[in-house]
């Protein structure tokens, strides 16, 4: 039989998938603390908190295979008490319940003030901005919204998270403050949906003014668009990218496919030739601009040809920045119900060949910046190199900067211009400018 540990509890919150699980924990950690808890980040500690993705098969798989670790150290009396929250919980509570019985508490995304009960603490309104920040020190993610109203047949997140949320400007600007204060230099903001910001509150969409008072906030230099949706987008956004220099000339706007037929069955109101010119008023409005997107594989029903016109389409537009998801088939979404008809091997292999394709465009346009200066902010050091990022790059899914810690020294969090000496597919080798 096991014994109860005798340590105090310190509270250990594991946090699995996107960045919007990212910073729902450090406010999870942010109120914690406040009422006076030790509270970890992936460390050891005698109650844990896992917080988890629901979102496609390998992340559900890897939340599954998190909590049955964590179960089994409460067996061995390694930990005291296991608490799981977050996007795979609220999506499949019953059945967690009944598989993995041995789980203290299931908790949903909406659960907050519940979990903290369950852990000995209070919800605290108040607490507007306080975060335990994870991120390295120099950048956070400020999640400006919660939840979408978008209808895609492929996507599972409005059965987890609900309906579009927006929150209110001022309180955005103050935790955008509190942020600066500890030392954070770049904002990135995300939502399941930017481009919807504002339309709940205040009847109009409003994230350019969001921009222009985000500016303001001193200390803050670079701030950085994630998650954009292109149907509706608000093209007041792109003025203010150009003209204040502090707004990246970046944007992530996921596009999934390209296809008229597929993009009508993925229910995205949008078509090839309405993308098309969308992303042409990008590079006209904002030239210079690094687009991000994220596309999905093996949708039911894609044909060869389908597939042949969005390689084609690929090859055609460039994008500085491109991830490609193979097609997961998520039961109680709209597309579960059509048949998924193209094989996993299949999926996998038009998934490689896209990337090789945006591998080889990644690796043109990165020799066209051999020579030149560019501003860097640097994230941190491993092994032998500094790692840094350009305006142009998010931290985890886009290129990195290295410069050899051999023969240069830059501070890791704050800003530092290099000349690119060397580049490959994804990486640009560079040294300081004032080595």
């Amino acid at each position: 039989m096991r014994t109860k540990s005798l340590k105090k509890n310190k509270i250990n919150v594991v946090t699995l998938g996107c960045s919007k699980n990212v910073y729902d924990s450090e406010v999870l950690m942010g109120q914690l603390k406040a009422s006076g808890k030790e509270v970890v980040h992936e460390e050891e500690g005698n109650v844990v908190v896992i917080n988890t993705c629901g979102f496609i098969n390998n992340a559900k798989e890897e939340s599954v295979n998190t909590i049955l670790e964590f179960v089994e150290k409460k067996e061995q009396g390694l930990v005291d008490k296991v608490f799981v929250t977050g996007c795979l919980s609220k999506r499949y509570k019953p059945d967690l319940e009944k598989e993995i019985p041995d789980v203290d508490q299931y908790f949903g995304t909406t659960d907050l003030p519940v979990l903290l009960k369950a852990l000995g603490a209070d919800y605290r309104h108040e607490l507007i901005g306080e975060r335990l920040t994870t991120t390295p020190k120099n950048y956070a993610y400020l999640k400006i919204a919660e939840g979408c109203d978008r209808p895609c047949s492929f996507c599972a997140i409005p059965l987890m998270r609900g309906k579009h949320r927006s929150t209110p400007i001022e309180d955005l600007v103050t935790e955008a403050e509190k942020l600066a204060a500890k030392g954070v230099k770049e904002l990135i903001l995300i939502a399941q949906d930017l481009t919807y910001y504002g339309l709940d509150l205040y009847k109009k969409r409003r994230l350019a003014d969001l921009l222009k008072a985000l500016v303001k906030v001193e200390g803050i230099e670079w701030i950085r668009l994630h998650y954009a949706f292109p149907t509706g987008f608000p093209m007041d956004v792109l003025d203010v990218i150009k003209e204040e220099p502090k707004v990246c000339n970046y944007i992530d706007i996921p596009l999934q496919h390209i296809s008229d037929s597929v993009l009508k069955s993925m229910r995205r109101g949008t078509t090839y030739e309405k993308t098309t010119n969308l992303l042409k008023e990008f590079r006209k409005a904002v030239p210079g601009m690094a687009i991000r997107t994220t596309l999905i594989v093996g949708y039911p029903g894609e044909t060869e040809e389908d597939f042949q016109l969005l390689k084609d389409w690929v090859t055609e537009m460039r994008f500085e920045r491109l991830g490609c998801f193979a097609y997961s088939h998520e039961e109680n979404t709209h597309a579960y119900t059509l048949e998924d008809d193209v094989p996993e091997e299949v999926k996998q292999q038009r998934a490689s060949e896209i990337m090789d394709i945006q591998s080889q465009i990644s690796w043109e346009l990165n020799q066209e910046k051999t020579g030149k200066t560019f501003r860097c902010l640097i994230d941190r050091k491993e092994g032998n190199y500094f790692v840094g990022r350009t305006e142009y790059d998010s931290p985890d899914v886009d290129n990195e900067v290295l410069i050899d810690a051999e023969k240069y020294y830059v501070k890791i969090g704050e800003f530092t211009d290099v000349i690119v000496e060397e580049a490959g597919d994804f990486d640009l080798f560079a040294k300081p400018v004032n080595a």
